[in-house]
């Protein structure tokens, strides 16, 4: 075996290079969506043993929606690439890029088994150039094929070294060639494969066999003319060991899937549901339609499901001579290449395997697959085209005549395909160029008008996507999935009428229920989701929230592990006000799926509306323990423990308010509640910052606003605080506690007698029951020393408030006031705007409330969108002054602080449930 030169690898690197640097610009499409963005395996906080325990796209194994794909070392690749650069696809094409080159070059080596050095090169820059990888290459998901084959090719070159001198058995090779199937199958399952082309190599290549010797060997066995030959028997030891180990990892694998075969529909691969012989007729000509992609990759396509191929009904349709004109010709191919001995034979042999081996588990002959043509899965087996094609090349060139027109040939194929590769790798660029590059060749597929409807929809372009969504449901009108389609689009345009009547149609094509039989064997999990949408959409009528909880029980009886539909009639449960019943929903859904972070965080909310504030954290803290950087859970439990009131929870609310504001920093909310933690710790220099920050997020901040004022008030710095209240005022003039704090402040401070009056007319032009309003227009009154008008002011604040003593208290002191002086006798008033008389005093009545705008929260729902609401409000009780002996300044200060502690107090908390 000759090893590769650094010029050969520099050639394929190049041409490699040249072909897909392009490629670096596409981003996430297709099925990356699901693989890579929506793939928590990825993330660092997700434990390693989970990649072992799910299947490809994140799904447990253990779920029947589950497509039972395990490829756990590819999905550490991809983790490596998120640890790297998260989410950011030009990495994650690069190391594509670098793979397929590996691939390329590995593959040069095991060429140089079969061709002369020049063939072989010519085998793999074929191979390199190949417009048919894009797809294995380019698409991110693709990474599967290219790690496999790299096993595999390494699997099988180790085998080829198990021979030893006097044709002895090598097992070191035989033992390392088992370790890398296994790990080519935890790539991608084809991987296995490899064994198959080991044996056949072992039987014809090695031990130079051919078929004619191998039955006359059998023969003169069977006849007892002769013993099984020593070298025979080695043959088949190896072959014994190889098999052996293949059955070992099947069982290994059928464990993990825990035997149970992924669910697809009709619409999938519709040949895999038809009857005889329309099955094996549209089967057998699929083979000659992956051929013709090999040998003519002019129109490709990202998707052959659905309409793309149709059925083959018939004997007669004409369709059948191209599957009969394909088996003539492997059949030659193979009978040519076992009959007869020689080099030339050994290496069509060879190529055949590694066409015919590695395709079989997607050519549905065992068990059916999730579509109908892919053109990734030809990643392996193009090796062996590529193979017969330098083959045959070589051939032609040996003959004088044909020599220069067998070099342009190639030199033209080379060039053609290298052009189309670099023109491909454009249409991966995004969902939206993949899918319409897919039109252009296939009309007829339904799911692509799906799939650009959905590129469009994602960018808000609601109306096109319709458009798209329609025609997918005239291609294929029992598309469950387009007609749901078409209603989320209405819904997202506010024709609420189209929605429900276009998710009535997907109903109505759904399965009628069968007694003893599960849903789950003949619907596509993702088609239950229309009882979940349509129940979404109903429940936004208050009238109709019965028939909404009826859609998903029906959904649950169809399928009692259908966690969506717990997790949403949860929802509707706490927005119906039974939070008992919401509760159970969500504990069966955790019955499900324990490692939700979301469900803890749900039933969190719902101990919230339970009342149960102890059971809520401990629930907000089993999310984080899943999620640490939960950022719902992180900021509600925050505030849990801020209201609490227990001083012991501040440091750790303050701790997971700091988490969300580093996951969230453009967050107002999160700034604000920090400013308020830090005025409940008395840390007023910290709180004025926190909340200064909140504003400049969100300008018109009205907590944060508010609350920044009433510091500067509490802490000397009233003078600070007006122009506070005046930006306050700009964005909510009918704000009442800032036109009562801003008063009390030009009163006071300002000695603005006639700004304080402004600010309680205007309160009382609001709200004329406005006690505090009223009170406090009273003492202006008495300011203006108009003690008539603040009696009957007074009078009239007593009849609103008759059990507030100090009205009472203060009504006599003006009467006595009358009394006494007379009504033209006025008083002296003392600077901190209270009016004096006979040593007693009638405050001004500064009552500050504080009104903590929360942010809102939302019960979370991975599959379905949402949009009711149901909040939750805690309003503080009016805390007034009242009038009391005169008391030293110690107590006057234990008091005023008692008096603002308790205005700290939050008073809301918004939940927000999000609904289709």
């Amino acid at each position: 075996m000759a090893d590769v030169s650094l010029k050969e690898i520099a050639l394929i690197v190049g041409v490699v290079a040249a072909c897909y640097w392009n490629s670096l610009f596409c981003g996430f499409v297709f099925d990356d969506v699901s693989a890579i963005l929506d793939n928590k395996d990825l993330h660092p906080s997700t434990p390693l043993k989970n990649l072992f325990q799910n299947d490809f796209w994140g799904t447990p194994m253990s779920e029947e929606r589950s497509h039972k794909s395990y490829r756990p070392l590819t999905v550490l690749t991809f983790r490596l690439n998120y640890l790297f650069s998260e989410l950011n696809a030009v990495s994650y094409h690069l190391l594509n890029l670098v793979f397929h080159a590996v691939v390329c070059i590995v593959f040069l080596k095991v060429c140089k088994l079969f061709l002369d050095n020049r063939s072989s090169v010519i085998a793999s820059l074929l191979f390199a150039v190949h417009p048919i990888h894009t797809e294995a290459v380019t698409g991110v998901v693709g990474r599967a094929e290219l790690l496999s084959s790299i096993f595999f090719l390494a699997a099988f070159l180790s085998y080829t070294k198990s021979k030893g001198q006097d044709n002895t058995i090598v097992w070191t090779p035989i033992a390392v060639t088992v370790c890398l199937v296994a790990v080519a199958t935890l790539c991608k399952e084809q991987g296995i494969t490899v064994v198959g082309i080991c044996c056949v190599y072992e039987v014809f290549i090695a031990q130079g066999y051919t078929l004619p010797m191998l039955l006359d060997a059998a023969m003169q066995i069977l006849r007892g003319k002769c013993s099984i030959p020593y070298s025979m028997l080695q043959t088949l030891l190896k072959l014994i060991v190889l098999m052996f180990s293949t059955l070992l990892l099947v069982v290994v694998r059928v464990q993990v899937i825990q035997s149970q075969l992924p669910v697809f529909t009709r619409f999938d691969n519709p040949a895999a549901v038809s009857p005889s012989p329309t099955r094996q007729l549209t089967f057998n000509y699929l083979l000659p339609v992956n051929a013709w992609l090999l040998l003519n990759p002019s129109e490709l396509c990202c998707d052959w499901t659905m309409g793309t191929i149709p059925l083959v009904e018939s004997f007669l349709d004409i369709r059948n001579i191209a599957t009969i004109t394909f088996f003539c010709f492997l059949g030659s191919l193979i009978v040519f290449s076992l009959r007869y001995p020689g080099d030339s034979s050994k290496t069509v042999l060879m190529a055949l395997c590694l066409i015919v081996l590695p395709f079989i588990p997607a050519s549905n002959l065992f068990f059916p697959v999730g579509f109908v043509v892919a053109e990734r899965v030809l990643y392996v087996p193009s090796m062996g085209f590529c193979i017969l094609v330098a083959h045959g090349w070589k051939r032609l060139t040996n003959k004088s005549v044909l020599r220069k027109l067998s070099w342009i040939c190639l030199s033209v194929v080379l060039f053609t395909h290298a052009l189309k590769t670099l023109h491909r790798n454009w249409d991966w660029e995004s969902e939206y160029t993949l899918f319409m590059s897919a039109l252009k060749v296939n009309k007829n597929n339904a799911k692509l008008w799906n799939n650009v409807g959905h590129a469009l929809e994602n960018e808000k372009n609601f109306e096109r996507a319709l458009r798209f969504f329609i025609q997918a449901t005239q291609v294929q009108p029992d598309d469950i999935g387009a007609h749901m389609n078409v209603g989320r689009t209405y819904k997202n345009l506010n024709k609420t009428k189209e929605a429900e009547e276009s998710y009535m149609i997907a109903k109505s094509l759904m399965p009628q229920i069968i007694p003893g039989k599960k849903y789950a064997a003949r619907v596509a999990p993702n088609h239950l989701n229309v009882y979940i949408n349509l129940a979404n959409l109903i429940r936004a009528n208050e009238s109709r929230l019965e028939e909404a909880d009826q859609l998903y029980r029906q959904a649950i009886s169809m399928r009692p592990d259908f966690k969506q539909a717990y997790i949403s009639r949860g929802e509707l449960l706490l927005k119906m006000n039974k939070p008992v019943k919401a509760k159970e929903a969500y504990l069966r859904a955790l019955e499900l799926d324990r490692t939700n972070a979301d469900l803890w965080y749900n039933l969190a909310i719902v101990y919230i509306e339970l009342k149960d504030p102890t059971e809520a954290l401990k629930n907000f803290n089993w999310a984080l323990e899943l999620n640490p950087k939960h950022k719902l859970a992180l900021f509600n439990s925050a505030l849990l423990m801020q209201e609490s009131g227990d001083p012991m929870l501040r440091p750790e609310a303050k701790k997971r308010l700091l988490s969300y504001v580093k996951e969230e920093p453009q967050d107002a909310n999160g700034y604000f509640n920090l400013g308020m933690l830090a005025m409940d710790d008395k840390k007023d220099a910290e709180a004025e910052s926190w909340m200064k920050k909140a504003i400049r997020l969100q300008p018109g901040f009205r907590s944060a606003l508010f609350n920044l004022a009433l510091l500067y008030s509490q802490t000397a710095k009233e003078l600070m605080a007006l122009p506070v209240l005046e930006e306050l005022l700009r964005y909510y003039p009918d704000h009442t506690k800032g036109l009562i704090l801003k008063g009390d402040i030009l009163m006071n401070q300002k000695k603005d007698i006639s700004g304080a009056k402004k600010c309680f007319e205007k309160i009382l032009e609001m709200d004329p029951n406005n006690v505090q309003g009223k009170h406090n227009l009273c003492v202006v009154y008495f300011e203006e020393r108009d003690l008539i008008k603040a009696e009957k002011c007074l009078v009239e604040t007593l009849v609103l408030a008759p059990h507030e003593e100090y009205i009472q208290r203060h009504l006599n002191i003006v009467r006595s006031k009358i009394s006494l002086l007379g009504a033209a006798e006025q008083s002296t008033f003392p600077a901190d705007g209270t009016a004096a008389v006979g040593g007693k005093k009638i405050p001004f009545e500064n009552l500050k409330e504080v009104k903590n705008e929360q942010k809102t929260t939302q019960t979370l729902n991975s599959n379905i969108n949402k949009g009711q609401s149901n909040s939750k409000k805690r309003t503080e009780k009016n805390n007034t002054d009242k009038e009391t002996k005169k008391k030293s300044t110690k107590e006057i200060k234990d008091i005023e602080k008692k008096r603002v502690a308790a205005l700290k107090r939050l008073e809301e908390i918004e939940r927000i449930l999000n609904g289709e």
